[in-house]
């Protein structure tokens, strides 16, 4: 009898700890310690960065997959400083030439996502052929009047940054005005954020009168993480007091306070943010950008943590525990696609057709969490 009694103290003792983990953020060197293990993976995957990827076809590998990679490599290396980070960067850039997928002439935000860490790169060492290719063709979209070419969401975080990058490197506001005139047309003329639920359609295919099988609107878990991250990365790199900043501010908050609610018991956010009986499940990549900017907005002060914190650190463990392998692969990442039936199934040991940009949302998420950890 004495004996069954210490098993179940001990069992009830287990358990209060694991709670206790789960409820409290890890150390830094925890998080790091997923963030190496998890980048250590990729690089040894793909010991050459500069090889073509091939899927159900033959890509370079400056597409927008690698580029969002390479934004969460750039964020690791700044917080873990290692030469073979920043020499994989460089590696990568110099293979292409520092040049963009179908070259300078594109407008195209998923080819421009590469510039983000060509110009990162720049700001280390000033050689003008870093930025050559960006700053040309985004220079050959301000001689135009086209204002219209972001037609879908992800497009904000693979371009925004970029032009106010350039802007930093330049002083020229043309930069800032054009991104938000495009920003703008993206989110009022196209009318794909609905400010009444503080979420956003993925492109024109979801608006109204488009339903999810229970009859709610149809917002895309990426989708939204995408602009969560080129909200918070653009208001980054401007000054403060930038005048479009309040527009930027106040979508991320109201972004900020309709996802909130809608966490999983779990930590995770589902893939469909208001109907979670349709391909309903953990899902690595959305939830690790709305985590990264929820702590990026308690890491300056703008969201409070009494309010953001437990969320922020439900989900990053859940991820901690459930999605990293022992050997670094991540698991439950939604393949690529645009809604959520999309890169299904999406389990523990399901492979994605690319495995990059999971792990440049789980970087971008670590960097921030990272800040908030003792």
């Amino acid at each position: 009898m004495k004996s069954k009694i210490l098993l179940v103290i001990s069992c009830l003792l287990f358990a209060l700890a694991a709670c206790k983990n789960t409820n409290e953020l890890p150390s830094k060197q925890e998080v790091l310690d997923k963030m190496v293990l998890t980048n250590d993976y990729l690089m040894k995957k793909w010991p050459d960065p500069g090889v073509n990827v091939i899927t159900n076809k033959e890509r370079p590998s400056n597409l927008w997959t690698r580029a969002v990679y390479y934004e969460g490599l750039m964020a690791l290396y700044e917080m873990h400083p290692q030469e073979k980070y920043l020499q994989y960067a460089i590696d990568w850039a110099e293979a292409h030439k520092w040049g963009l997928r179908n070259g300078f002439e594109t407008r195209h935000a998923d080819n421009h996502c590469a510039g983000q860490t060509y110009i990162d790169l720049f700001n280390i060492e000033q050689d003008s052929i870093r930025i050559r290719d960006i700053k040309a063709s985004v220079d050959s979209m301000l001689l135009t009047d086209k204002i219209d070419d972001w037609d879908w969401i992800d497009a904000l975080q693979m371009a925004m940054p970029v032009f106010a990058k350039l802007e930093i490197l330049t002083g020229d506001e043309a930069y800032s005005e054009r991104m938000y005139d495009m920003y703008m047309d993206t989110k009022v003329t196209q009318g794909l954020y609905n400010h009444e639920e503080g979420l956003w359609w993925r492109d024109a295919d979801f608006l109204p009168p488009y339903k999810e099988p229970n009859g709610e609107d149809c917002y895309w878990s990426r989708g939204n993480g995408w602009v969560v991250a080129a909200l918070i990365r653009t208001m980054d790199i401007l000054p403060a007091n930038h005048k479009h900043r309040q527009e930027y501010m106040k979508t991320y908050l109201e972004m900020m306070e309709a996802l909130l609610p809608i966490q999983r018991e779990d930590g995770f956010w589902n893939a469909s943010l208001h109907d979670p009986n349709n391909y309903g499940g953990k899902e690595t990549t959305g939830t690790s950008l709305f985590v990264y900017g929820m702590a990026w907005g308690v890491n300056n002060g703008i969201l409070s943590a009494e309010k953001y914190l437990p969320a922020i650190t439900k989900a990053w463990n859940a991820m901690a525990k459930e999605s990293v392998h022992e050997n670094g692969f991540l698991g439950y990442v939604q393949g690529t696609g645009k809604e959520p039936k999309d890169g299904q199934p999406v389990t523990y040991t399901s492979k994605p057709d690319f495995e990059d940009y999971g792990l440049g949302c789980f970087l971008l998420c670590g960097s921030e969490v990272y800040k908030l950890c003792k």
